[in-house]
């Protein structure tokens, strides 16, 4: 914006602009200006739909070389710390809360999780119960370090959320090793005492023999199937087990019967 100031520019149309002289100051670097003239003749009218429109006139002054005021930059910082506050979601999080970016990530983040808690927050940036409820999540988080909560942004992942049947929010699921899925349900501030009892009936520490189940195996066909969704269906060992039993006998029954 300054190196067009400086060089002068004229626009035709209702407003018009022209650059006065160029001007110096004391301490001798060039200063230019820019008027918007109010133009009160009927020149500068424009007539749209039988409405007369007046040229409004401002005054702009290149200040860039004696305090270095950038607009664009103050505008596009005002913009950032507007969007900023307006986050909620990421606001007072702790260490054990972690964004789910893809389907995938929250098959992994499931699977990975051993026999500890993993408690899934369905939430939506346009959520007034989400919104309310989180400082209280936030600190349910902080005095259980050993469960991890994983948080899916509704808007973000609608079509994950289709596939995994949650219509309601603010939406819970529970995960505790290889149980899978041990409860859900939805919640607000006003019942928050149903999320505290979840945690104190599955929180406690337990051994659960064999790998975290995770997602049901019709919800990972779903996700599979659905093409919004970026993620690869695991195979089991135990299908690939069978597999290679079948394909062994039917490789004996064939040469049984050439023989």
């Amino acid at each position: 914006m300054a190196g067009l100031l400086k060089c002068g520019f004229y626009v035709l149309g209702s407003n018009q602009i022209d650059s006065n002289e160029r001007k110096t100051n004391v301490s001798g670097s060039s200063v230019s200006s820019v008027s918007f003239r109010n133009d009160r003749s009927s020149e500068g009218t424009v007539d749209l739909s039988k409405t007369r429109l007046r040229t409004t006139k401002l005054v702009l002054e290149d200040q860039s070389s004696s305090h270095g005021w950038n607009p664009k930059a103050s505008s596009v910082k005002t913009s950032i710390g507007i969007a900023r506050s307006m986050r909620w979601w990421e606001k007072t999080n702790k260490p054990n809360m972690v964004e789910v970016n893809s389907a995938q990530e929250l098959v992994d983040s499931l699977a990975n999780a051993g026999d500890r808690l993993v408690i899934v927050d369905f939430y939506s940036p346009g959520c007034g119960g989400c919104k309310t409820l989180h400082p209280k999540i936030c600190q349910i988080a902080e005095l259980n370090p050993n469960a991890l909560f994983l948080k899916v942004n509704y808007e973000e992942h609608k079509a994950m959320c289709y596939s995994l049947n949650v219509h309601v929010l603010p939406f819970f699921r529970f995960y505790r090793g290889a149980e899978g899925r041990v409860c859900s349900f939805s919640c607000t501030n006003a019942t928050i005492k149903k999320f505290k009892d979840a945690l104190a009936k599955h929180g406690t520490d337990r051994c659960c023999l064999g790998p975290a189940k995770g997602l049901e195996e019709h919800e990972l066909l779903k996700l599979a199937s659905n093409r919004e969704v970026s993620f690869n269906y695991p195979l089991k060992m135990e299908n690939l087990v069978r597999d290679d039993q079948e394909s062994y006998l039917l490789k004996i029954v064939n040469t049984t019967v050439d023989k």
